[in-house]
């Protein structure tokens, strides 16, 4: 761990902890933020953890830059990971189809693999998440199989149906609702990731973890999944 306080603006800070993207990070961050939190108590207005960073958004009318510091220097002295921090398990149904998913195809093609041995190696995976961001709800996960890993799309598409599941690179999320976007789409769940009455909003929070598992249409229809094909939905 190599901890570095840098300026993001008047009244935030980024902690950077690591310089690069790891599963074995999310212990750390998990204690970071939870010392964090507590250090800085109600002068704290936001905490925005990331893969490798925290954001420390406090108030200035209480606290002064250099005050700032001070706190987090002192808050992660003898930083240890604590297994009591572990977020939740959760489990996605997935229904992987073409019809929803047609870069199921791209991915296999690339990967030399049969689209079946692309669905289970993505689903056999328990991943981590490591952030919220770009859309609410939307939790960027990992690591994928790097047999799996691919570019984002040259051209974004201008509307994902809410619901598709899809590979960046060595990423993987779920879109929240529908939304333009660049993702490699394999399938869709019937899961509701964001709801507005829901304590946090978001299905999934940094430092819980996900696993996809396949479903088949009927189920997934059962589970209150739209099946309408992607471009019919365009």
């Amino acid at each position: 761990m190599k901890l570095r306080v840098e300026v993001v603006a008047l009244d935030c800070l980024m902690v950077r902890l690591f310089d690069e993207i790891a599963e074995a990070n999310m212990p750390w961050m998990l204690a970071a933020s939870e010392s964090l939190r507590a250090a800085f108590g109600k002068d704290l207005i936001d905490l925005v953890p990331s893969y490798t960073t925290l954001m420390v958004h406090y108030d200035l009318t209480a606290l002064s830059p250099t005050q700032a510091r001070e706190l987090i220097a002192e808050a992660l002295i003898d930083l240890s990971p604590n297994a009591r921090t572990r977020g939740k398990c959760h489990v996605l149904p997935v229904w992987y189809d073409l019809s929803v998913g047609p870069e199921l195809s791209l991915l296999s093609q690339r990967s030399g693999l049969a689209m079946e041995e692309v669905i289970r190696r993505h689903s056999e995976r328990e991943y981590q998440v490591f952030a919220l961001g770009f859309a609410p709800g939307f939790a960027f996960m990992g690591l994928v199989d790097e047999a799996l890993a691919a570019p984002r799309l040259s051209t974004p598409r201008k509307k994902v149906a809410a619901g598709s599941v899809g590979i960046a690179e060595r990423q993987t999320a779920a879109y929240p609702v529908v939304s333009p976007g660049g993702w490699n789409l394999i399938g869709r769940t019937p899961a509701k990731l964001f709801d507005r009455n829901r304590d946090g909003y978001s299905l999934m929070q940094p430092g819980d973890t996900v696993r996809f598992e396949a479903v088949d249409h009927a189920e997934f229809i059962n589970l209150g999944g739209d099946d309408t094909p992607l471009e019919a939905q365009a």
